[in-house]
């Protein structure tokens, strides 16, 4: 699974990326600070069944903070998309490219309009953050339409004369961009609706055939940042009539937040509604005051930044994943090691036990017999469909 982070200059991108990552990428309050794409990871917070077993877990491939279990995903923040990158203005084809194996992608907006098209600081209020959105959109639209006109006679020569099925030559004009059979079948349908068989369509079918491909394929979901500023709380509202998911953000306040955390100076959980600060005398009169402002302005009126809830709701409502625990010893809870509830695994949802086992290893996946429910004991097929939250225990053959 991979998040992209997209968006034009200077809106606060590589500022998310740090805050989800930790990461150290460049930001400056100028356009194209990001040049390549910066890759890391981020956490999903999700409540640890290790609260329900009343156990002490020893993560490995997360971790759990009292009772909380952050799960981790691949983030990908790239550079700002300028109007035209389309044709490959700016850093435009390299933004695009980086964008083609992203599953859901968190479109940063400026939500008070403090930025120009072109990224440039402005004053709150300047530039509307709906046409940012609709600008986005636009761009990657035809970047896709783009791809599929490169050689379009061919896949009408294919459908028509040959009989191919279309489905499966728009998936292979397609190959790269990481859209599903499905995705490419409902845009299919969608398509023909308006303009008939896919052997009739012009130029506007495809780019509408483009539309529905990203909508399908390549959800997103808009992070309305600076909502500290003025303007901001009305265009989110604006911002949510365009049908998308829009939540509202401050990543310069998680970012500081959890550098903060990390030097033991405020004790904050991200996602948490509130933070305290324990080392006022790490901080100058100028700090505690932003820090307060952040609390009066962000957290009590927002319960929070909301940059834990942005990356929570892309997985889990978005994409759909489900968090399964597999152990090797169901009474313990642990692995071979004698490690408690050892892995928390980010699963799509209606996978299936073997599934499961595919995923920790092609050979436990080609060797399983069955699983168990820890929780009940009950013995389970192999095609058996995961739900959010089991524990499982998977037998296979010698």
């Amino acid at each position: 699974m991979e998040i992209g982070i997209v968006g034009k200059p200077n809106v606060g991108k590589s500022t998310l990326f740090n805050a989800l990552t930790m990461a150290e990428a460049p930001v400056a309050s100028y356009p194209f600070t990001t040049i390549d794409a910066n890759v890391g990871i981020g956490y999903v917070r999700v409540r640890c069944v290790c609260t329900e077993f009343n156990v002490r877990d020893n993560p490995r491939n997360s971790y759990c903070i009292r009772g909380n279990r952050f799960i981790p995903v691949k983030v990908i923040d790239t550079a700002g998309l300028v109007p035209d990158a389309w044709r490959g203005r700016g850093l435009g084809n390299r933004f695009l490219d980086k964008i083609s194996k992203a599953d859901v992608l968190i479109h940063v907006v400026d939500a008070a309009g403090a930025t120009d098209k072109e990224g440039r600081p402005v004053r709150p209020g300047e530039n509307d953050p709906v046409e940012d959105i609709r600008f986005l959109e636009r761009e990657i639209v035809y970047w896709i339409r783009g791809i599929l006109m490169r050689d379009w006679r061919r896949v009408v020569k294919s459908v028509s004369h040959l009989r191919k099925d279309p489905v499966a030559v728009l998936h292979e004009q397609l190959s790269g961009l990481k859209f599903g059979v499905d995705h490419v079948r409902e845009g299919l349908r969608l398509t023909e609706e308006s303009y008939g068989s896919i052997v009739k369509w012009g130029e506007d079918a495809i780019t509408e055939f483009a539309s529905h491909l990203l909508r399908l394929g390549k959800p997103m979901v808009i992070a309305a940042n600076k909502i500290d500023l003025p303007h901001a709380e009305e265009n989110v509202e604006r911002m949510r009539e365009l049908g998308y998911d829009v939540i509202p953000i401050s990543a310069i306040s998680e970012y500081v937040l959890r550098k903060l955390s990390r030097e033991g100076i405020v004790e904050y959980l991200p996602g948490d509604p509130d933070f305290r600060i324990v080392k006022r005398s790490a901080l100058n009169e100028r700090q505690l005051r932003a820090l307060e402002a952040v609390r009066e302005k962000i957290f009590a009126r927002y319960g929070g930044t909301n940059v834990q809830r942005l990356l929570n709701h892309a997985v889990f409502d978005v994409l759909k994943y489900i968090v399964v625990y597999p152990v090797r010893n169901p009474s313990k809870l642990s692995d071979a090691e004698g490690n408690v509830l050892p892995d928390a695994l980010l699963m799509p949802s209606g996978s299936s036990l073997r599934d499961l086992a595919y995923a920790i290893h092609t050979e436990l996946g080609e060797k399983l017999i069955f699983g168990i429910d820890v929780r009940t004991g009950a013995r389970l097929k192999a095609d058996y469909r995961l739900k959010n939250n089991d524990v499982i225990s998977l037998v296979t053959a010698a």
